[in-house]
């Protein structure tokens, strides 16, 4: 019986960090706009948000291709632009916040009666968004990214601390989404119950700046 924790782990970071990516825009524009490819430029200080895109889960299982583990309904991520320059170029965030309700988050492990929390800790994060849509998340230096999961088993609560050095993700301008896939972390403390690595996937979207959808360029 082993148990197991969800990231942003990434956030999400949870998360990890936001923005979108597709086709790159004509020359000029800035990495990060909102209304549209081309559109107005995301200013150094605004805040970017998103929760888990309808319909999905974030999913921390043992194993890159099983189901056993913990999945969650509620999980969103929060960014501050710090960097935006023309494209193609790389624009820069710190990721702020990256927050799972356990309150919706389930487990499948045999003994695991229920998530009593997730925390993602060690921010904030910094993270890059390249004009390919390619994303990535660092903790500060000499640090790690680190999730502390509990869980209510049949032998009491259960803690297990995670860690990674970096996570990648892609965004799509089709939906202003950011994707994480089988991101791995490895175990740094907990008992025998808890699972030696686990693998994060969620799909984040839309990401918005006060309100409006953000595309990559």
């Amino acid at each position: 019986m082993r148990t197991r924790t969800l990231l942003a782990l990434a956030g999400t970071a949870t998360a990890l960090t936001l923005a979108v990516a597709g086709p790159a825009s004509a020359d000029g524009s800035a990495v990060l706009t909102t209304g549209g490819t081309g559109g107005t430029a995301a200013a150094v200080g605004d805040t970017l948000t998103a929760p888990l895109a309808s319909g999905t889960s974030a999913t921390f299982y043992s194993s890159a291709t099983g189901t056993s583990g913990v999945s969650c309904t509620s999980s969103q991520f929060t960014a501050t632009v710090t960097g935006n320059p023309a494209a193609p170029g790389t624009a820069t965030e710190s990721v702020t916040a990256h927050t799972f309700d356990s309150s919706s988050c389930t487990s499948n492990v045999t003994g695991v009666l229920g998530v009593s929390g997730i925390t993602v800790e060690h921010l904030p994060y910094s993270a890059t968004v390249a004009s390919d849509g390619t994303l990535t998340v660092l903790p500060a230096a000499g640090s790690t990214i680190q999730t502390t999961v509990k869980l209510r088993t049949l032998l009491g609560t259960v803690t297990c601390v995670y860690q990674a050095p970096s996570l990648t993700g892609k965004a799509d301008n089709a939906d202003s989404s950011i994707a994480f896939t089988n991101q791995q972390f490895s175990k740094t403390s907990g008992s025998s119950l808890c699972f030696s690595s686990g693998w994060f996937t969620a799909k984040y979207a839309p990401v918005t700046d006060a309100g409006a959808r953000v595309y990559v360029n």
